[in-house]
């Protein structure tokens, strides 16, 4: 597995990149969030990695942060949701909106990726957020010192962060450590700044 690279820019296309690594090229598909974060060719970028292997290809896929990478892991988890739709939806939304839009159940929010209709949508939200019915986000929460009276916002941001790959602990912990009478979009980016630090 591949898991990052670190090299020289030398080809940003939409939807691809080249970046070269001790003298191999490797081409790594990207989502728009990640191509607006590319600096000049020429230049050095990193980029975590996921290597996805079919009958037909080997196809490397790479992202700007950890959230990205996480999200694009669980969407093609997603059954009947494949690593070219996963693109699609993280090219649309980030994975902070995706995650707040699968928390809360709003599917239509998934709608705006090319290639995502309602029932797929619905599947996503469906699939992802089963995931995290066994998890008492509430009790976890409570034993990570988060106030219970905005209890509603403060299980959808544990349940976003979770979405984005931290454990139940680790999203209470940090969600501990924000302001949760703030609105839930708000909470997670605060979370998701306390976590990249």
């Amino acid at each position: 597995m591949i898991h990052s690279l670190r090299g020289t820019l030398l080809l940003s296309e939409p939807g691809f990149v080249v970046i070269e690594c001790g003298g191999v090229g490797f081409k790594c598909m990207i989502s728009s969030t990640t191509q607006y974060s590319m600096p000049p060719v020429g230049q050095e970028v990193f980029l975590y990695t996921h290597l996805n292997v079919t009958q037909d290809a080997f196809s490397l896929y790479g992202f700007s942060s950890r959230e990205e990478n996480s999200c694009f892991r669980m969407l093609t988890n997603v059954s009947g949701i494949g690593s070219k739709t996963a693109m699609a939806v993280l090219s649309a939304l980030t994975p902070e909106q995706i995650a707040v839009s699968v928390a809360s159940g709003d599917y239509k929010a998934l709608t705006k990726a090319n290639g995502i209709g309602p029932k797929q949508a619905q599947r996503i939200v469906l699939e992802l957020k089963d995931k995290f019915k066994s998890v008492d986000v509430g009790s976890s929460s409570g034993s990570a010192g988060v106030p219970a009276a905005p209890a509603g916002g403060v299980s959808e941001a544990i349940s976003a962060l979770m979405v984005l790959g931290c454990s139940a602990a680790e999203a209470s912990a940090l969600v501990a450590k924000t302001d949760v009478t703030q609105p839930v979009e708000k909470i997670i980016s605060d979370a998701l700044r306390l976590m990249a630090k």
